[in-house]
């Protein structure tokens, strides 16, 4: 059986929360944040602007020389510019959860994700994490990460970036 892997990001933004959330919280946004070598699309017709507990959105996403796959998620919790998480029901993972927390700070924002993965394919799902599902998560945050600072501004203070897996940078 694959092991469950992990990846934690911690980004400051010099927004208020409620831009932030405002933001974060609407699934077209999404796009704009995500790399266009993956072909993004969301393909929902009654996916809502607004993010709710229970919602279904439905993506194309091309991570593999570009051949697109399915991928639905559903919103599974949401507390109003607190957090929510995606899960999800069908794609190309066997666990995909993703946790979005957003804390008020001095000056801004910081925001968190956790996400849990298990790649299909017992061992060679992790050989393939190994080899290019790993890095590409990596790029996939690295790409948010700038996307972010380029919308809303660079955090004025010292800040690495942070892509943890598995505990570790």
């Amino acid at each position: 059986m694959s092991k469950v892997y992990s990846l934690k990001t911690i980004q400051k933004i010099p927004i208020s929360l409620a831009e932030a959330w405002d933001f974060f919280s609407r699934p077209q946004n999404l796009k704009e944040i995500t790399p266009s070598n993956l072909g993004f699309n969301i393909i929902s017709k009654h996916h809502g602007d607004r993010m709710y507990q229970g919602q279904i959105i439905e993506y194309k996403v091309s991570p593999i020389l570009g051949i697109p796959l399915y991928w639905m998620t559903e919103i599974t919790h949401v507390e109003d510019q607190k957090f929510f998480v995606d899960e999800q029901r069908f794609g190309p993972y066997s666990l995909w959860h993703h946790q979005h927390h957003f804390k008020a700070i001095d000056g801004g924002v910081e925001m968190t994700d956790i996400v849990h993965y298990k790649l299909p394919l017992w061992f060679l799902g992790d050989i393939a994490n190994t080899i290019m599902v790993r890095a590409q998560l990596r790029g996939i945050f690295d790409h948010r990460f700038q996307a972010v600072e380029q919308r809303f501004g660079a955090w004025s203070g010292s800040q690495e970036k942070k892509v943890m897996f598995d505990g570790s940078l």
